[in-house]
């Protein structure tokens, strides 16, 4: 069964929108009157803003609160992306993401993060529960492109499997770029485990001058820790540990089990937050860490197909993907919670793969 979405169906109080087996989809409207749904199977849920973005603003499974803390509760209805920053997951690009250098001049993180969708679903089958759409930016003589990105939640899961296509509608080729901004809450205590060895790791500039002096040198002090000794970074809340207001990692060794996918996990007692993503369509990762009185976020993995200093950096450094004429590509991302069985299975995938 697919119903195509109408915000005339997004109400100030919770709505049954649709039920099936263990699954049901509940609309409703933020104080802030963005639209949203709720999705529901046996192990959890997770909310997403199917004319926004199609961000997915929270997950909770197993008991678990995955998403990162801000000053953010509720999305607004804006474009600028850090008036409205407090999302699990948000598709970045395409035009251009990252933040944008003196000689570029495209918002950050691009146009996608809060894309107006015209065109929004939800599909439900005995297996799985979906939540699509399609955003479709045209500018003459520029560009013209579709991103339909969907969300599946399949019975008894709790990872979301994530379904992108880009498609190039002109007859000329287009220039892309892409970033899946994943952003988990940190757990003291926990071990980041991934199947990427830290060679030729890279820390972008972590303090400014800005900064208040004994802030700018811890903070640079504990980045030249991790420049020396990569690994120290795994234990999350490690004594040396210094993320105010943020550092971010570049990651350029991921390595690929037999299905093409790499895979990282914040490994706890008793499960893990987990990643996989597939290698040869995203070849670089962001690895972005926060951790202040007012944010405290673990972006493990952002996985990319460039650098997040912007495009021009990107066309410079050759980091540019590009789609021929009327081409396509698709490829799935995975995102979520592994109980303590399942993480261990994906630790032996990781031992073997390295």
């Amino acid at each position: 069964m697919k119903i195509n979405l109408k915000k005339s169906y997004f109400g100030e109080r919770e709505f049954l929108l649709a039920e099936h087996g263990e699954f049901k989809v509940i609309s409703f409207k933020y104080s802030t009157g963005v639209e949203a749904l709720k999705v529901e199977n046996s192990k959890g849920y997770f909310i997403i803003l199917p004319f926004q973005g199609q961000q997915i603003w929270r997950a909770h499974f197993c008991g678990k609160d995955l998403t990162m803390q801000t000053k953010f509760d509720e999305p607004y209805p804006t474009k600028e992306y850090l008036k409205t920053y407090g999302g699990f997951l948000l598709h970045c690009g395409a035009c251009a993401f990252g933040v944008p250098q003196a000689d570029d001049n495209h918002p950050q993180h691009g146009e996608l993060p809060n894309a107006d969708y015209d065109n929004s679903y939800i599909e439900l089958t005995d297996d799985y529960v979906a939540v699509g759409g399609t955003y479709n930016y045209n500018v003459s003589f520029v560009k013209n492109y579709s991103f339909t990105p969907e969300c599946r939640l399949y019975a008894n899961d709790t990872v979301l499997k994530i379904n992108i296509t880009l498609e190039n509608k002109r007859n000329s080729p287009m220039d892309y770029m892409y970033l899946c901004h994943i952003n988990f809450r940190p757990i003291d205590g926990a071990e980041i485990i991934c199947s990427a060895d830290y060679n030729g790791i890279k820390i972008f500039n972590p303090a400014n001058d800005d900064m208040p002096t004994e802030q700018k040198n811890k903070l640079n002090d504990y980045a030249a820790l991790v420049e020396k000794n990569p690994f120290i970074h795994n234990k999350v809340g490690n004594s040396d540990e210094c993320y105010n207001p943020e550092i971010c990692f570049g990651i350029y060794d991921y390595k690929a089990d037999s299905n093409g996918l790499a895979h990282t996990m914040q490994l706890t007692e008793d499960g893990a937050f987990y990643v996989a993503h597939p290698v040869e369509v995203l070849p670089v990762c962001i690895r972005w860490i926060s951790r202040s009185e007012d944010e405290q976020s673990l972006g493990m993995v952002l996985p990319a197909t460039a650098e997040h200093l912007g495009y021009n950096h990107a066309k410079r450094t050759g980091q540019l993907k590009f789609l021929e004429p009327y081409g396509k590509i698709s490829f799935q991302i995975e995102c979520g919670y592994l109980d303590i069985v399942k993480s261990q299975r994906v630790c032996d995938i990781i031992k073997s793969i390295k």
